[in-house]
Parts: structure tokens; sequence; C-alpha cells
């Protein structure tokens, strides 16, 4: 179950005929060992590869139909498989970044939570605490996050997969850390550590208004692919809604870490974190915001 905040300000309950038949299947022993074999990357392959040819175009109707997707504000409206469908790019002007350079913006469509990184590296994800090194495998590259904020951006099957950096700056090559694919459906996170054995790629954007920023795009149930358009080598200059990459089939997962003093959070979605509420968001839109130096300098002498 989970719930999430929307811009009209409701708060509902997001628990369809998956949420259910997860929380029987991660509620218990026999059901995790039931699901255990189809976490296996082998199996994302084969089911990606069906998802590539043109017999995989009978299931794009009903799920178009189930999921109320509106076919008209993407670029074309018909598909050679279901994976074309499923990474389907939307029309030009259908999700804009603010131009102002302060606005820490989404870099997709997802449900979002917020959370503070505790000076020991912790954070936590509804009632499952994860730290830094686990996640990054890499403890001098925690150090650097200690003290921020993680901006967890779950997007669920029906939608939009490609994502975009948040801002111009200097991106490295991407680094991979393999394992296996769980499902980022709330329920699983609630029974495994799903974000630290999930396979994930993450990579580092020297950014021009906000530090230091850190994105890893998480793997997810049946989701084999994630696809960063990286240059051949090195480093490469990137901008503010450039595309970065997308995910094929399934739900998944973008994680951002924030260095300390650099964003502050949207207040109300960060209430709605500390409440265990997702907050809806869309490609390009307005999470937080810069620190200025002279905030820093306040909170010191508040503190």
């Amino acid at each position: 179950m989970s719930l999430c905040s929307y811009h009209d300000g409701t708060i509902k309950e997001e628990r369809g005929i998956q949420d259910r038949v997860l929380e029987v299947l991660y509620g218990s022993i026999a059901g995790r060992l039931l699901i255990r074999p189809f976490l296996h990357p082998a199996v994302s392959r084969v089911v990606g590869h069906f998802l590539d040819t043109g017999a995989s175009k009978i299931l794009i109707g009903p799920f178009v139909k189930a999921n109320r997707i509106d076919l008209s504000v993407c670029e074309k409206e018909k598909f050679a498989s279901y994976n074309d469908f499923f990474t389907r790019r939307l029309r030009a002007g259908e999700r804009n970044f603010s131009c102002d350079s302060g606005d820490f913006a989404s870099p997709c469509d997802a449900r979002l939570l917020i959370s503070p990184i505790h000076s020991k590296g912790h954070f936590a994800v509804k009632n499952t605490v994860y730290t830094l090194e686990e996640l990054l495998r890499d403890k001098e590259l925690s150090r650097r996050y200690m003290g921020g904020y993680s901006f967890l951006y779950r997007l669920s099957v029906d939608d939009y997969h490609r994502y975009c950096f948040v801002d111009d700056g200097i991106c490295s090559p991407v680094r991979r850390i393999d394992g296996i694919f769980h499902t980022v459906n709330p329920t699983a996170n609630d029974h495994c550590p799903i974000y630290k054995e999930n396979t994930r790629e993450y990579s580092l954007l020297r950014s021009r208004n906000f530090g230091t920023i850190l994105m890893m795009e998480v793997g997810a149930l049946l989701v084999g692919r994630i696809v960063n358009h990286e240059a051949t080598s090195g480093k490469r200059e990137v901008y503010r809604g450039e595309e970065k990459g997308y995910f094929a089939f399934g739900g998944s997962t973008i994680l951002i870490l924030t260095e300390k003093g650099k964003v502050i959070p949207d207040q109300k979605m960060l209430r709605n974190s500390q409440l265990g509420i997702e907050t809806r968001v869309f490609q390009g839109e307005t999470v937080g915001k810069k620190r200025e130096p002279e905030e820093i300098k306040k909170t010191a002498i508040q503190r």
C-alpha cells in the first residue's frame, strides 16, 4: 500500500491488484522463495527480448486502456514492439524545465520521497534504513553526501520512462553495480533492502548551480535494461533538460543525492515524505531550490 499526494491537494491510496499480489509474495518466506527465480538478470533478458519483437505489440492496447495512457501527447502513436511503445518519446513542449537557475527540478515523471542523509551516511526509504556506503560501494564517495538529501523518484509502469539531467554541468562516465531485480513497489522495500541489492548505474554531475550531484538509475523486476546515453569515453558537457537515458519495460527508480548545503527541498514534499507519503511529480517540475551562501550563513547562526 502506498499513499501519494497529487497536485490538486488530494492524497490517494494506490493499491491495485499488483500491490496485493506483491504483499502476499514479499510478506511471507514462502512467497519470497517463490519469486526469487524471477529476480535473476537472465529472466529480465528473456522477457526483454520478447518485448522487442513484433509479436509483443498485442500487449500494447490492453495496457494503454488499463492505465488510461494518452498517446496523443507522444511523438508517434503506432509502435513496432511493446518496448518501442514503453520507451516512447513525448512531443516537444509536453515537459518543460524551469529556466530559473535556482530551481532544482525532477529528472522524470515519478512518485517522490525526499530524505535527509544523516551524518553517518544513513537515510530512510519509508521504514527501511540504507547507508550510502552500501548503496555506492565506495566509502570515500559516500562521505561527500553526508548531511545532504536523497531524492528518490519511483517510476510506475504507466509513467514516462525517459529521464533528463537536472542542471548544466560536466558528467562523469557511468559506473555499473550488478545485482538482481526486485520490484521497486513499496511493498518489496518493506521486506527487502531493494536499493542495495538491485542492479544500478550512477554518474556524477559537477553542476553549475547545485554542487556535485550523484544521479543513480536502479533497475527493477523484468527491467534488465538501463539505457544511458554515454559519451564514447571520459567526461562530457551536458545541459539542463537534456535526455540522459531511459528504462526498458517495468517500474524503476532514479535516486539523486545532493551535497550538504547545496539544495533546499520543497518543504511540502519533504513533510509528505516524513509522513511516508509520496508526491506525484513530473519531469522538469521544481522540487527544491538552490541554497544561497546567505541562507547557509543564517542556518549556521540559528544553530
